[in-house]
């Protein structure tokens, strides 16, 4: 009777065994020029998260798995919004993006390409800009 409640199935065994994107973590409102001078070498996406909330950690894992493909090929931040809110704000300011949480943003040549919130984040057109 047990092993029915506490039974893995086969798609949470696959969200375990995807290898784990290469997270920076953005922590200081400085690292926001060296991200907009990267974006000139290669896209640069920003994820803001809420700890918080349960929309933000459940778009969390989609992402992963739907950017897994393009670890390598851009770069990755990720920007803890109740630890670190002056650098969200300092994110609206520098690059004209309204808040939200979730929120995904593209950077690429010094300007934000596309960006995103809640679950229509993981439709953005990544391969596009890189």
């Amino acid at each position: 009777m047990f092993k029915k409640f506490f039974k893995t199935n086969d798609s949470d065994k696959e969200i375990k065994n995807v290898p784990a994107l290469s997270w920076k973590p953005l922590q200081s409102e400085a690292q926001l020029e060296d991200i907009k001078a990267q974006s000139n070498v290669r896209l640069q996406i920003i994820y803001k998260h809420s700890s918080s909330c349960g929309i933000s950690s459940m778009v969390l894992r989609q992402l992963e798995k739907s950017l897994i493909e393009f670890n390598g090929r851009a770069d990755f931040y990720f920007l803890d919004l109740l630890s670190f809110r002056s650098v969200s704000n300092e994110v609206v300011s520098r690059f004209q993006v309204l808040h939200q949480s979730p929120q995904l943003i593209l950077l690429k040549n010094d300007t934000v390409v596309a960006h995103d919130s809640h679950y229509d984040l993981l439709q953005l057109p990544i391969e596009k800009y890189l």
